[in-house]
């Protein structure tokens, strides 16, 4: 059976993100494994007690959101898993679509601009390079 991890951020471009991978699901009888990243805190001070309950809300809260995606393609018939993973996105997707011998990653493009990408980073930009399979960058405006 064939993989296509969907690398989602909850943010505006999930859904075509979701979308797309659930295209290319249909036409090629293959799985979804929504791909969640969650980026570790790394500020540690006095504030590290409140910093650590946000951290647990927003992974409780990225678990919730991931059932919900899952059920809506569970709805529309097709075989969907969830994975909430912690850590540089780019290298989690990356090992994750090797830990599961994925076919396809389909992500999505936030559009920032060269500056933005050269100081903080671009998960596509990245699995773009040193993917273990095609990449399909789907632009979030879509």
């Amino acid at each position: 059976m064939k993989t296509i991890i969907a690398a989602i951020d909850f943010s505006n471009a999930t859904k075509p993100v979701v979308g797309a991978a659930a295209a290319l699901a249909r036409a090629t009888g293959a799985r979804i494994v929504l791909v969640h990243v969650i980026q570790p805190a790394v500020i540690t001070s006095e504030y590290s007690p409140v910093l650590g309950d946000l951290a647990v809300a927003s992974e409780n809260s990225a678990v919730g959101k991931l059932a919900e995606w899952k059920a809506g393609l569970t709805t529309d018939g097709l075989n969907v898993e969830t994975s909430k993973l912690c850590g540089q996105p780019d290298a989690c997707i990356r090992e994750e679509a090797e830990r599961l011998a994925a076919d396809y990653i389909v992500i999505g493009s936030h559009g920032h601009g060269a500056v933005y990408n050269l100081v903080v980073g671009s998960a596509a930009g990245a699995l773009l390079k040193r993917a273990p399979c095609p990449v399909l960058v789907v632009p979030a405006g879509r």
